[in-house]
């Protein structure tokens, strides 16, 4: 029985609704752990997690990616960017951590990072992500909020990609897996209405947008350029990655 994992947020659905087999459904950093000590075979997990450790093959042509705007992954906060002396982390996800970093240097502003467990309703600035990150901007409207996909793409000029599907090693017959996992992101972007319809957590019609408009699934020629030049941004950033990238694919 393949183990079979996937970030629980809304943005991944595209990937693996319809999937035939159990799926473990966690939170992007619990998914690296899990992925890393073998607990799973595959997971759709924070490209971050390549770049620290690659010696995954990444399905080729799937990714979850920002081409501007991403919508859930953003700083709500109160001041000024220049004026802002901490930025509350959701521990969730590192591949924000780390972007938030290098947007963070690009700009030269220099904030403490302090990680939190429960909501801190006192944090005059915070990065969310997710789910999460959409109730917010729909509950909040007295925060400014900085999206970073908009951020990098402004900076950058490519795309940027938060999480891949990553096989491990050992695991045979990854090009059948790689195979079903393309089919399924197809089928599921065909019949966009019928995934969008067996959600609940915001409005289809902003459940489409998001999907079609924020979010892209490729992982193509400029989300690899994309992903590469995050890799050269961490290094220069001292985030903790291996020196070389090889996209081993599959």
């Amino acid at each position: 029985m393949l183990r079979i994992g996937c970030v629980k947020y809304l943005n991944a659905r595209p990937l693996i609704h319809g999937w035939s087999g159990a799926v473990d459904f966690d939170h992007p950093a619990a998914l690296c752990r899990k992925l890393e000590l073998g607990d799973l075979d595959v997971a759709m997990v924070s490209s971050l997690e390549f770049l620290r450790r690659p010696i995954y093959r990444i399905v080729d042509k799937i990714s979850i990616s920002s081409r501007g705007p991403v919508y859930s992954v953003l700083v709500a906060h109160r001041e000024e960017l220049s004026r802002i002396q901490e930025i509350k982390l959701d521990p969730a996800s590192e591949t924000s951590v780390a972007l938030l970093r290098c947007l963070l240097a690009q700009r030269g502003l220099n904030p403490r990072l302090v990680l939190w467990h429960r909501h801190p309703a006192d944090a005059t600035a915070r990065l969310l992500i997710g789910d999460q990150a959409i109730r917010f901007r729909k509950k909040h409207s007295d925060y400014r909020l900085w999206d970073l996909g908009e951020e990098w793409k402004n900076a950058i000029n490519l795309p940027f990609v938060f999480a891949l599907w990553l096989i491990r090693p050992e695991i045979e017959k990854a090009k059948e897996i790689a195979d079903a996992l393309r089919r399924l992101r197809d089928h599921n972007l065909e019949n966009l209405d019928d995934l969008v319809s067996t959600q609940s957590e915001i409005s289809p019609a902003s459940c489409r947008k998001y999907y079609r408009e924020h979010l892209f699934f490729d992982f193509a020629e400029p989300e690899k350029a994309g992903l590469r030049e995050f890799h050269r941004h961490c290094l220069l950033n001292k985030i903790d990655v291996a020196p070389e990238l090889r996209l081993n694919l599959v």
